[in-house]
């Protein structure tokens, strides 16, 4: 691909290219450049193994392969880039082949992959292959590189080409495609009585005169050094169930004597909106008193185990330590009476019971109907009532700032407050511009000015302005319903063929076209009452004079 860039390079050729280094986005702009109309890029350099599927290449009409994969689907599915939906012309396939050489074993070995495969796994008739054909040695691989080797040093510098000398190449290799698919047939008729070869080697490499043959004596005696006995199957020994739920019981009637046993922790989410800071500061208050007794039993019990060792047998009198006896003043304190009722009282009032999922419905409705609106929120979250959406909805607002990505929810719900807004805004200045006309479906009036398009008559405009104002502004599919079940348009194929997207943005024109209509009048009036103020007031000094 590097040599064919340059040759493009420097013949000024327009092109473009793809191979593994290419990533998604120049692949996409490539893709685009060279179907595009009128494209001055006639040239597509690809790798076979580049790109994979998907890669569209429908206004190419000749394809070139310079070098024959050793895999046959690699090569037919870079002819099919191709042959797409939306191709026009006759698609030409030419491969290139260099002769006497191993390019000529790839494509017959390739083709032999593709009779095996139309006869033996197209039919479904697959079963496994003879472990011959399974690997190749480090002999066969060197005879399939070194073949026609000779011939290719032997061949004379050839410093330019001819038209003729074209036109021989073609012959030859139309010729040699020939000789191949005669050589092909031979083996169709030991493949379709299913002998899994079709009575060839995949990996031989050399010709049926060139084969030379093998003494059976040596051939078995290179079968047996070669030969691996297989492991033993054993089979996997599957879970006990006794000993399963054994080990379970076992596992928590056995008491840890790794540390002490602390209080768990509630798992505290943000959008649950807990006092987590004062919550923290009682558990680990808590969690030292609690370590800091059982510290205090383990020296204890290790005393008690020290004075047993050494005490003189019959003695009776011996006390054992207790962790009582071990306190001190600067020990960490117990929660008191008043902290316990503290913390229970804080884990009541935070919302547990608010799931992820139910704040997420919570932000959502509040981008979609406003801060304000209680009653529509609720009715989005499954399993609340509005009182409890309604107290959620106070603490969340108090505590907002306290979440971890408050900057990007509060920007989305103060954006879905604007189009909120805009709607309302658009309600009113329809119903102000409808409200001047009696009958407004026949009546009404819009003012283009500059912006009168060709595609819409001005009874279509009328009637998906009346439409929107009646539907609400964004039902774009039910105004196309609407549209398909007037009798005035079952005619008009244009405006039934338009999709509720095409329909929505025009909608948004004539809006546009309204509301600046609208803000003119705005402006005569206000002008029209400053002249008559101004009159006013010359006629009253007037009067005065």
């Amino acid at each position: 691909l590097d040599i064919l860039e340059d040759y493009c390079l420097f013949r000024q050729y327009q092109y473009c290219r793809i191979d593994g280094n290419t990533s998604g986005d120049d692949r996409e702009a490539g893709i685009d450049a060279f179907n595009a109309e009128n494209s001055e890029k006639f040239i597509f350099l690809l790798s076979t193994r580049a790109g994979g599927l998907g890669i569209n290449l429908a206004t190419a009409d000749i394809v070139v392969l310079y070098d024959s994969d050793w895999n046959p689907q690699v090569d037919l599915q870079a002819m099919d880039r191709a042959h797409r939906i939306g191709q026009k012309k006759e698609v030409h396939v030419y491969r290139f082949c260099i002769e006497d050489t191993v390019e000529e074993k790839v494509i017959e070995k390739a083709y032999q992959k593709l009779q095996l495969d139309a006869l033996v796994i197209q039919q479904g008739r697959l079963t496994e292959q003879q472990a011959s054909t399974k690997t190749m040695n480090k002999d066969e691989l060197l005879n399939m590189v070194r073949y026609g080797a000779e011939k290719v040093f032997a061949q004379k510098d050839i410093t330019e080409i001819t038209d003729e000398d074209i036109d021989a190449i073609i012959a030859k290799g139309e010729e040699a495609t020939r000789m191949l698919n005669e050589k092909m047939a031979k083996y169709q008729a030991n493949a379709r009585k299913f002998t899994l070869d079709g009575g060839l080697n995949p990996y031989q490499y050399q010709d049926e005169d060139e084969q030379q043959a093998v003494p059976e004596e040596l051939l078995k005696s290179a079968m047996a050094a070669a030969w691996v006995d297989p492991p033993r199957r054993e089979r996997k020994k599957n879970y006990n169930e006794s000993d399963m739920l054994r080990g379970i019981t076992n596992s928590r009637s056995a008491p840890s004597k790794s540390g002490p046993k602390l209080p768990k922790r509630p798992h505290l989410h943000d959008f649950q909106f807990y006092n987590n800071a004062r919550l923290s500061e009682l558990y680990d208050k808590d969690e030292r008193y609690i370590t800091h007794r059982w510290t205090l039993e383990q020296r204890a019990a290790s005393i008690n185990r020290d004075a047993q060792a050494a005490a003189v047998p019959g003695d009776t009198q011996l006390e054992p330590m207790t962790a009582d006896q071990l306190t001190s003043k600067d020990d960490p304190p117990k929660l008191t009476d008043k902290e316990i009722a503290e913390k229970e009282k804080l884990l009541a009032e935070g919302f547990s019971e608010w799931s992820k999922k139910d704040f997420q419905a919570f932000v959502k409705a509040c981008e979609r109907h406003g801060r304000a609106d209680i009653p529509s929120i609720a009715a989005e979250i499954e399993g609340k009532e509005e009182k409890e959406v309604k107290a959620y909805s106070k603490a969340f607002w108090a505590n907002v700032a306290t979440l971890s990505d408050y900057d990007r929810i509060i920007k989305n719900i103060e954006r879905g407050e604007q189009k909120i807004e805009r709607q309302k805004h658009i309600v009113n200045i329809l119903a102000k511009k409808l409200g001047q006309y009696r009958n407004p479906w026949r009546e009404l009036r819009v003012h283009y000015g500059q912006n009168r398009g060709k595609s819409y008559t001005e009874e279509e405009d009328r009637f998906l302005l009346c439409k929107v104002h009646q539907l609400g502004y964004g039902a774009w599919e039910e105004l196309k319903a609407e549209v398909r079940k007037s009798w005035l348009f079952r005619f008009d194929w244009f405006l039934k063929s338009r999709t509720p997207q095409e329909l929505g943005r025009r909608c948004d024109t004539l809006i546009r076209i309204v509301e600046k209509e609208l803000e003119g009048d705005d402006e005569d009036a206000r002008g029209g009452k400053r002249k008559g103020a101004a009159a006013e007031a010359g006629g009253a000094k007037r009067g005065k004079r």
